[in-house]
């Protein structure tokens, strides 16, 4: 009889555990104690949406809508995407729930986002990112509260150090298409020079040329006109908002005037945390005004900025949290021991006590079981136990020994 071959985990996929899910937990329970103290929601969204919500917000040109999503036709024939970020399937929702009378609403999610892209160090195919929003606020403030959560969140990570906030503004709707134009003009007097990659942006995207990562590029991109030059008095005043409340603050940032977004529903704000800790991959958290983007998907105008990060970016700069800690284990000897400790187990348990059971091996093997675990106290029970109503409660630290009868056990482990 052939032998059935193990199934593979997919390419670009990842099993976590031990260190890594203690890193990964550690980044997503600091997310939800910030972003509690800033009073936004958690939400959550479906994992995939009607493939038009990412292709009509993301741009039917950009890499991610004609090269890296997951689509596919359901059996009903509709044609369904796994979702490669978060802000599109939030629109829609805002849209389709009727939230607009929430607003303006402050909102936070996280989970898995699908991309097929390279596999490659802090990067994968099914990936986890967090995500914060605030939709219906056309001030600056907004844009403000979200940069101060996004900078308190790395510095209670930890992770603060080396990292740079970078900001650019991209004006509103008319500094854009002046902008743009200039752009163009520029791009098109050395059309001859550019990259093949950028000739195509040319058409579709002459924005995204500013951030060519190819060197034939990169002289005729640094030359090209700043945004300065073309911005209204209202989005200048909006950009000097936004850096004088990261001012107030104490939140420190550095202008990047080549700092971009492609798409046309990009107003205002963009800015990228980035770091040179982890190679060329060096963004850990980035986002932007999207003042556009549900007009965009056919809802009334409506003011929206927010950021996302890779979870598995942000644990990759983290120190090694620690294990769990273990209150005690439960060491029986004996069938009527072992009768006896699963109800002690879990009494202590229902009491908030963090506890193991060891019900394997010899006790020498037990009592290893209990140091390995790095509990605080074993707890043993035998025969001599049982008659006495107690357990014998082993500080490990110390090797000292007391009898504490089975009611009083929470109260003095804790």
């Amino acid at each position: 009889m052939a032998r059935t071959e193990t199934p593979r985990r997919i390419r670009g996929t990842q099993d976590i555990f031990g260190d890594e899910q203690r890193r990964f937990a550690h980044v997503l329970s600091t997310f939800e104690r910030v972003r509690a103290l800033y009073c936004f929601q958690r939400i959550d969204i479906p994992v995939f949406e009607s493939t038009a919500v990412f292709a009509r917000s993301l741009g039917e040109t950009t890499d991610v809508v004609s090269k890296e999503m997951y689509t596919f036709e359901d059996r009903g024939g509709d044609s369904l995407t796994l979702r490669p970020e978060f802000t599109a399937g939030i629109a829609r929702a805002y849209l389709t729930e009727g939230w607009q009378q929430f607003a303006p609403l402050k909102i936070t999610t996280s989970g898995p986002v699908f991309r097929y892209e390279r596999p490659q160090k802090g990067r994968f195919r099914q990936f986890h990112q967090i995500d914060a929003e605030v939709i219906g606020a056309a001030e600056p403030a907004a844009d403000v509260e979200l940069l101060v959560l996004a900078d308190q969140l790395l510095r209670e990570l930890g992770i603060a150090d080396g990292v740079t906030l970078q900001l650019n503004t991209l004006g509103d709707a008319e500094t854009r298409e002046a902008w743009r134009a200039a752009l163009v003009a520029h791009f098109e007097a050395h059309r001859g020079e550019l990259s093949e990659d950028s000739l195509t942006r040319l058409e579709k995207n002459p924005m995204r040329i500013l951030d060519s990562k190819d060197p034939k590029d990169r002289p005729i991109a640094d030359s090209a006109p700043d945004i300065d030059a073309y911005l209204t008095s209202e989005a200048r005043a909006f950009f000097d908002a936004v850096t004088a409340g990261l001012d107030a603050a104490g939140v420190a940032w550095e202008r990047n005037a080549r700092l971009v977004r492609g798409l046309d529903y990009y107003r205002h704000t963009a800015f990228e945390f980035v770091t040179d800790r982890l190679g060329s991959q060096g963004t850990v958290l980035a986002g932007g005004r999207y003042d556009g983007l549900i007009g965009s998907l056919g809802g009334p105008e409506t003011a929206g900025v927010g950021w996302a990060a890779g979870v598995e970016r942000l644990a990759m700069l983290l120190d090694e949290p620690a294990a769990a800690g273990i209150d005690a284990v439960v060491v029986p000897m004996g069938a009527a021991a072992e009768a006896r400790a699963t109800g002690i187990v879990a009494d202590l348990r229902r009491a908030g006590v963090a506890v193991e059971m060891a019900y394997k091996g010899k006790m020498k093997a037990r009592m290893a079981k209990a140091d390995a675990l790095g509990a605080r106290f074993a707890i043993i029970l035998g025969d001599d136990e049982l008659a006495k109503g107690v357990g014998a409660v082993k500080a490990l630290a110390t090797g000292t020994q007391t009898e504490v009868a089975f009611a009083d056990l929470a109260e003095a482990l804790r």
